[in-house]
């Protein structure tokens, strides 16, 4: 049983608490890929090679991958306050660990711990459903989910800053300091969601997805090493596959599942995770090229040989137009649907990515055609969460967003890695050519096109019954005890 403790309390202006989850935000999302620029530096400082430092990107994706889900719907059953806060210090502690370690398995150990802030996303999208006047919820989801995308090009300016000017511990003091930032003002200034799910946690579930995830997990994470045709490669992604297939099984068969299979096999959000899973692949695979790209030296015929600081900042405008689309996109999808902006998010994704493949020869073309690409995953990226929100009832909206994250965190994996390949198979003498480039652009534009044409066909959700908004009732009002009284009791 929960008592709804904050029933009478005054709720607080939603502009802070969306500054509040913007910061919990962006230190999850920019921990994605500061650590790119450091890997040189990593593989130096922890005496190992390129196979060993990749499991720092590998043990953070699969963590986060595993934890999204269950840290969403613990968020259901004990508050979305609560758990974000101990997602903030998990991924803080873990930020902590790998920043004093000079061992390449303790940091990897971190980046674990790390992983858990995986389930930030999916509490924050739940809190602003849960606080927002009605009118604001659109807007508030689209600005907290563009932040994934904006951390992800902004890491990579940061993680040069620091490797050029400093150490790669820093970055890890940057996500420490940032985590207990948020934490602490998540406690003090946040309201507690009203809306509760009493269960019991489903740990047999919880462990079966696990599996289920990280043996293809490490498979795509390794397959530039070991060859995607593989027997190893192959052998665990068809393992985890029948995992994942005797998951699905199993949660139709547990009383309280970690997962509504049936949710989650709706078609609004069901093809809203496929194309969530397309646009990550594209968005992922452009942050890796770029900066390999621009850091390539000039002797090659299309690098620029410029550092690891310069080669971040040719995302930097792209960067501030996911900034300004995020909110844009949520206001046109309640206008005409959220499917309208997820679908020109992706073609304009593919655009962008067409123009870079056949046109990458000077910054400012790189500067102008990723801006192009970067407006478009700002406007995918802002509608899927709020696709997911409008199809499901709200206690279940931890769970259902927690895993669209999830599934935006394998596409990314999937892009990265499909990228790293092709342009290994097209290096001479360990240097990739020009041709690798565009054509690993040119996969990543016909995958995001592929998102726009799923976006075009999700149905309309009916929207279930809701607890009323605060806008409803009054920003400054007391929540009506009638309005969840069933979900509490």
């Amino acid at each position: 049983m929960h008592a709804v403790s904050d029933a009478t309390a005054q709720r607080p202006h939603t502009g802070r608490t969306l500054s509040i989850l913007g910061l919990a935000a962006l230190a999850y999302a920019l921990a994605q890929t500061t650590v790119i620029p450091a890997i040189p530096d990593l593989m130096s400082a922890l005496h190992t090679d390129e196979s060993g430092v990749t499991w720092t990107l590998t043990a953070y994706l699969v963590s986060a991958a595993v934890f999204t889900p269950l840290v969403g719907r613990l968020g259901d059953i004990y508050g979305k306050r609560r758990l974000l806060v101990v997602a903030l210090l998990a991924f803080a502690a873990g930020s902590v660990i790998a920043a004093v370690s000079a061992s390449l398995w303790i940091v990897v150990a971190g980046r674990v711990v790390q992983g858990v802030g995986g389930g930030i996303f999916p509490l924050c999208f739940a809190i602003v459903r849960d606080e927002f006047p009605r009118e604001r919820v659109a807007r508030g989801v689209g600005l907290v989910s563009a932040i994934a995308g904006i951390g992800g090009g902004l890491g990579l300016v940061l993680g040069g800053l620091l490797v050029d000017y400093a150490s790669y511990h820093w970055i890890f003091w940057l996500g420490a300091a940032m985590g207990i930032g948020a934490a602490v003002a998540t406690e003090l200034l946040v309201p507690e969601s009203p809306i509760r799910t009493p269960a019991r946690l489903d740990l047999r579930g919880a462990l079966v997805l696990a599996v289920g995830l990280v043996l293809p997990l490490i498979a795509i994470s390794q397959a530039h090493d070991v060859g995607w045709a593989s027997t190893r490669t192959l052998v665990l992604i068809g393992a985890g596959l029948v995992v994942l297939a005797f998951w699905v099984a199993l949660q139709r068969r547990t009383e309280e599942p970690l997962a509504d299979v049936d949710a989650l096999v709706k078609p609004p959000v069901l093809l809203t995770n496929v194309a969530t899973l397309l646009v990550g692949f594209g968005m992922f695979g452009s942050f890796i090229l770029i900066p390999q790209l621009a850091e390539a030296p000039t002797s090659t015929g299309y690098g620029f040989g410029v550092d690891a600081t310069r080669a971040g900042l040719l995302l930097v405008p792209g960067c501030l137009a996911m900034l300004a689309l995020g909110p844009i996109s949520g206001i046109l999808g309640g206008r005409v649907g959220n499917k309208v902006p997820l679908a020109l998010g992706g073609f304009l994704t593919a655009l962008g990515l067409a123009l870079l493949a056949f046109a990458h020869g000077s910054q400012l073309e790189v500067i102008a055609f990723s801006t192009i690409m970067c407006s478009g995953i700002g406007l995918a990226f802002a509608a899927m969460p709020n696709l997911i929100i409008e199809a499901v009832p709200p206690h279940q909206t931890g769970e259902a967003t927690g895993f669209n994250a999830l599934v935006r965190s394998v596409g990314s994996s999937l892009g990265s890695q499909v990228s790293a390949t092709v342009l290994a198979g097209s290096a001479v003498a360990g240097i990739p050519t020009d041709s690798g480039y565009t054509k690993a652009f040119a996969i990543s534009a016909v995958v995001a096109a592929c998102a726009g044409a799923v976006a075009v066909v999700i149905p309309r959700a009916r929207i279930p019954a809701r607890v009323p908004a605060l806008g409803e009732v009054g920003a400054a009002s007391p929540l009506p005890e009638p309005a969840y009284s069933q979900e509490e009791f």
